[in-house]
């Protein structure tokens, strides 16, 4: 008898009113927001426009969807295309299937189509959301929870995850809950690329390189672990042998751009510290209301300098021109006089 486990949800849908909220959809929907709110925050701190990582997601997301999904209907096609199936079940998305090596492949073409759109390097955009594409998988994965699917082998540990569900082919009992699995070691790649980008100053695409990296090294034993159906190669689930691949490549980048590239892009965004943009405009507003002030302040001081000449005296000691000589000392000794005491004190 068990004495722990994760129960799962009676249903993976729930209704508010006649409109259904399925946990799949709804995980992957806040694993997008957080993406975009980290992305957009590294983004900045790179030297970037604040909204420029939304509207390329604009781009990016959709094609990713239909990545993902692609990759899971073509690499398990006998889901909907056997006999016994019905193929409009394969675009059905929100019930699960989504590969996340086909999701990555399309939405770089998306993304790389909205940063050509605006001029942006993408490798440079991908080093900025490689975090944030890692926690929203880590969400997203909670999905597969909801639909009582993607589970290990059969365990009394007291974190197994019960499945109560009997449809395609599935046994109740409690199994390792292998989403969960993903979802920590997500949100430790996560932390790790966060972390080495600080430390190694991480640039042309080398942070991005680091999570591909870091996800299939987890992956690879996680998908190990699974019992669902899926296609073997050599004693392998084709997801391990994608891992295994996909890994080596994106080693092999990591090494090759830092010799080649080494350091981090000086510009991610063309224009975005040249005074551009809102802004930029109030901050040029500013600066003129400060321009004017200072004009101002300038006149008032040469103003005051030239009243301070007209009282003063030169400096051969004469009186100004507006200066008239003040009567209290009695009249002006006369030139002769002068002279004489002059000649006096020679002598």
């Amino acid at each position: 008898m068990e004495l722990a486990y994760i129960p799962s949800p009676s249903s993976g849908v729930l209704y508010l009113g006649p409109v259904p909220l399925r946990g799949y959809a709804f995980c992957i929907i806040i694993g997008v927001f957080v993406a975009v709110w980290l992305g957009n925050k590294r983004w900045i701190a790179r030297g970037g426009r604040a909204g420029t990582v939304a509207d390329i997601a604009v781009w990016a997301v959709p094609f990713g969807l239909v990545g993902g999904r692609l990759y899971h209907v073509i690499t398990d096609y006998q889901l909907y295309f056997s006999e016994g199936r019905d193929w409009v079940d394969a675009f059905k998305i929100w019930e699960g299937g989504l590969g996340i090596w086909g999701a990555i492949a399309l939405g770089a073409l998306g993304a790389w189509i909205g940063c050509r759109r605006r001029g942006i390097p993408l490798p440079a955009y991908a080093d900025a959301i490689a975090p944030g594409i890692a926690i929203a998988q880590a969400i997203g994965r909670w999905g597969n929870w909801f639909n009582q699917e993607l589970y290990g082998r059969a365990t009394d540990l007291p974190w197994a995850v019960e499945i109560t569900s009997s449809a395609d082919g599935r046994m109740p009992g409690t199994y390792h809950p292998t989403f969960l699995y993903e979802s920590l070691w997500c949100i430790g790649v996560a932390l790790l690329v966060i972390w080495a980008d600080r430390r190694f100053t991480l640039g042309h695409g080398r942070a991005f390189a680091l999570y591909v990296a870091g996800y299939c090294a987890g992956r690879f034993w996680i998908e190990y672990m699974r019992v669902d159906e899926a296609h073997h190669i050599l004693g392998l689930r084709l997801n391990n042998w994608t891992a295994v691949l996909v890994f080596l490549l994106a080693v092999l980048y990591i090494v090759l751009s830092a010799r080649k590239r080494p350091g981090r892009e000086a510009v991610v965004e063309p224009g975005a510290g040249d005074g551009e943009g809102p802004a930029a405009d109030a901050g040029q507003t500013d600066g003129d209301a400060a321009g004017k002030d200072a004009s101002a302040e300038d006149a008032t001081t040469e103003d005051a300098t030239d009243t301070d000449d007209a009282t003063d005296t030169d400096d051969a000691g004469k009186p100004g021109k507006s200066e008239k000589p003040d009567e209290s000392e009695g009249p002006a000794e006369p030139e002769e006089s002068k002279d004489g005491a002059g000649s006096a004190k020679k002598a």
